[in-house]
């Protein structure tokens, strides 16, 4: 018998001494949050995902362990509505300490250059958006002195960003983050740099293409920044830098990339692999609820085959898009400049285009005349 258990041991220690798999882990404390459950999420292109999950005790300390990413990547810490966003390259130990009541805002973390400047970029970002919502709360203000001063806030963070965090080491984990980031005001969310109207914020875009080109050649992120920026300058029609023309997209479709409900910029490339139905619409137009019942039956009939809905609201009210949005089991974003509306050619709410799985644009809704069967043909 005590030779079978010695034996069990060293086939045990064996097989731990054989998991090998590059790590990196987060760990830290959060006060205040007994009884609370901690989630790490990764903040994929294609959405979130929760990797891991643990619930606090009266201590607040956690630990988190998963594979490192051959690449930079996004995650976060999540507890109900607080997030800390933190970025991964390596096999960093990265240590988080916060409070629950002001976990997203005011918390120490050490041990990644990315995540500081991350913390940093936040903090200054909250600071904007703290700045635009008293401008527009501000009663006595004439509405052109309120977009005069929005618009002096933005450039002026704008033109920090560009120099301290993009355009300083457009390598960086922190740059990309920087650079895709979005604000929101009275009228919706947007990017903060438009990545395909702008010459200005087309150029920060391919500056941090051409770096992550040459530092991380097969990063998902990669061809995805690389896209954007090629599309950009084709639309500004002046190339700001020269980027690997295998990068840019050999298929038909035009990438968009614009944040959701939670701010989280979703990538319609990203979906490759997917039948998408990619709709342009407004939640708040007549037959707009009979139209949301006819997409979710064909949402649940399909969704499990591989059909995927990425729905742009062109609702000019946020909070109305958010509320009508908010159960919604598909892919819901919001644009307020027009880029996406502009390079799909779409005049007229609503409009809807098919794409396959290679990402090919097959259809445009005015030449469909039964959808579910022209569905049902690409998957």
């Amino acid at each position: 018998m005590k030779k079978t258990f010695f034996y069990l041991l060293a086939i045990a220690a064996v097989v731990w001494s054989c998991d090998s798999t590059p790590k990196f882990r987060i760990e830290g404390t959060i006060t205040d949050s007994e009884d609370s459950v901690l989630y790490l999420e990764a903040m994929t292109l294609n959405g979130v995902d929760v990797l891991d999950s643990a619930e606090l005790d009266d201590d607040g300390d956690f630990s988190f362990s998963h594979a490192a990413p051959s690449s930079p990547e996004f995650y976060a810490l999540r507890i109900n509505g607080r997030r800390i966003n933190l970025s991964v390259d390596s096999t960093e130990t990265i240590t988080v300490n916060a409070s629950l009541p002001t976990m997203d805002s005011d918390y120490e973390v050490s041990g990644s250059e990315n995540c500081t400047k991350i913390k940093e970029i936040s903090a200054m970002q909250r600071e904007v958006q703290r700045k635009i919502t008293a401008f527009e709360k501000n009663t006595s203000m004439l509405p052109g002195d309120i977009s005069d001063s929005v618009r002096n806030v933005l450039s002026a963070y704008k033109k920090k960003i560009m120099v301290d965090y993009i355009l300083k080491d457009p390598s960086k984990a922190y740059a990309y983050y920087a650079v895709c980031q979005s604000i929101s005001d009275l009228y919706g969310t947007f990017l903060l740099f438009n990545p395909l109207n702008d010459r200005t914020d087309v150029k920060c875009y391919a500056a941090v293409a051409t770096a992550w080109d040459g530092k991380y050649p097969d990063a998902e992120r990669t061809r995805q920044i690389c896209n954007v920026a090629v599309r950009g300058m084709e639309n500004t029609s002046k190339r700001v830098a020269e980027i690997d023309a295998s990068k840019i997209s050999e298929t038909g479709i035009i990438e968009v990339a614009l944040p959701d409900a939670g701010g989280n910029v979703r990538s319609l490339k990203g979906l490759k692999g997917k039948v998408v139905l990619l709709d342009f619409t407004k939640y708040g137009a007549p037959k707009s609820d009979a139209r949301t019942r006819q997409m979710r039956e064909l949402y649940n009939k399909y969704s499990a085959k591989g059909f995927e809905i990425y729905q742009v609201s062109l609702d000019e009210d946020i909070h109305f898009w958010k509320y009508a949005s908010e159960n919604l089991p598909w892919i819901c974003v919001h644009e307020t400049d027009g880029s996406a509306t502009s390079v799909y050619g779409v005049s007229t709410l609503p409009t809807y285009f098919i794409i396959d799985r290679d990402n090919e644009v097959v259809m445009r809704s005015d030449a469909v005349k039964n959808l579910e069967a022209e569905i049902l043909k690409l998957l």
